[in-house]
């Protein structure tokens, strides 16, 4: 029963730190251009966001692993909180970009809570504790930007001190009703392979299997925000689909993710094998996105995208759970912020590299997203290989 609580409370957590984020994000733009926001620079205050994280997370991770997860995931609610607060009282676009980096240098909270759930669950357990933390972080990302549109009727800068709000709550929360999960914090036996220097970044990957499963998630990664774009280029200009239409469009990929997340233990009773699983849903994401190329019309699009957001919803339960069962005690929280960085880099290279190819056609994003598909599937080949050895 203790278990289930501590996953129930970040399950919890997770929503509402999740929502805020949601909640600011389709707001960003039309809020920054009272500040001079551009087009052009809308792109790099998205950046900084995840440049800042991929530097801070694992060093917030080895932290954690050191001094215990519940400090660090209270001190990077709390920089979350700030940064919120920082939006809404912003005077200027120094402020905005201040208030970005600020919640990627303290946003650790996705990679602590993915390392306290490495060291609640057995192995048996990962996979699906895994699906249960992710849809929830999913439907945060849902529901958020359906209430951000909603309090934005009352001001612009209303959603951005809401969200500071139930990030607020997440402390709380936090502070109050989650256990501190990390049984060897404060030992003095600390090791150099516990410390983080950035040297590990590059060094992680060499290692057999977590290296493979963290360079696979980093391209599954990096071909869904090439998607993302493609997504919204190709409902404005060919399919002419209205913000309404789209945004409904947008929370159906985003819950037959949530579905699938929540369907794991139903998918590792018929398949064992978390590295065939990835296989299997690597593959079919493939189709999915090669057809979407060639898609000319609403239905087959919706289908190809509703086919990829199920499978996709995959992903990161299996590779979480290869990565924390292959991971040695005591650097857990290390670890699940170097693959955290990798995915901020990915969700940054992402969208820069399918505005470059639009350039061709808006078909060829999706081709690109496709190509990313297929190395990751070469990789995940590699990583089952290397699971049996």
């Amino acid at each position: 029963m203790k278990i289930n609580k501590i996953l129930w409370v970040l399950v919890f957590i997770a929503i509402i730190n999740s929502m805020g984020f949601g909640i600011i994000i389709p707001l960003l733009y039309p809020y920054g251009k009272k500040f001079g926001v551009t087009q052009q620079t809308i792109g790099l205050l998205t950046a900084a966001f995840s440049i800042a994280q991929f530097f801070a997370t694992p060093v917030l991770g080895s932290l954690s692993d050191r001094f215990g997860r519940k400090p660090i995931l209270i001190i990077s609610l709390a920089g979350t909180c700030a940064s919120f607060l920082m939006f809404g009282l912003a005077n200027s676009i120094f402020i905005l970009f201040a208030a970005r980096i600020l919640d990627g240098l303290t946003g650790g909270n996705i990679s602590v809570a993915q390392a306290m759930i490495s060291d609640i669950s057995s192995p048996q357990e990962r996979a699906r504790n895994f699906g249960i933390l992710g849809s929830a972080f999913g439907f945060g990302f849902v529901i958020g930007p359906a209430i951000g549109g909603l309090l934005s009727k009352f001001g612009i800068q209303v959603p951005f001190f809401f969200a500071a709000g139930i990030a607020l709550i997440g402390i709380l929360l936090t502070f109050f009703f989650l256990k501190e999960t990390n049984k060897r914090k404060g030992k003095s036996s600390h090791t150099k392979e516990q410390s983080f220097n950035f040297i590990s970044l590059i060094t992680v990957l060499k290692t057999p299997v977590i290296g493979t499963a963290v360079f696979t998630g980093f391209l599954l990664t990096m071909a869904q925000f090439t998607m993302l774009i493609g997504f919204q280029t190709f409902s404005v200009d060919s399919l002419k689909l209205s913000p309404s239409q789209i945004g409904l469009f947008y929370a159906g990929f985003g819950i037959s993710g949530i579905l699938m997340q929540l369907a794991v233990p139903l998918v590792t009773k018929v398949i064992s094998s978390k590295s065939l699983i990835l296989l299997i849903s690597t593959m079919l994401c493939f189709g999915a996105m090669v057809v979407a190329g060639f898609a000319m019309g609403t239905l087959v699009f919706a289908i190809c995208v509703g086919f990829y957001g199920l499978f996709n919803g995959l992903r990161n339960p299996m590779l979480n759970a290869i990565i924390a069962d292959h991971n040695k005690e005591g650097t857990h929280g290390k670890i699940m912020g170097i693959n955290q960085s990798y995915a901020s880099i990915g969700q940054t290279l992402g969208p820069v590299s399918a505005g470059l190819i639009t350039v061709i056609s808006v078909h060829s994003v999706f081709f690109l997203s496709s190509f990313y598909i297929l190395i990751a599937f070469l990789f995940s080949i590699r990583l089952k290989s290397k699971e049996q050895n």
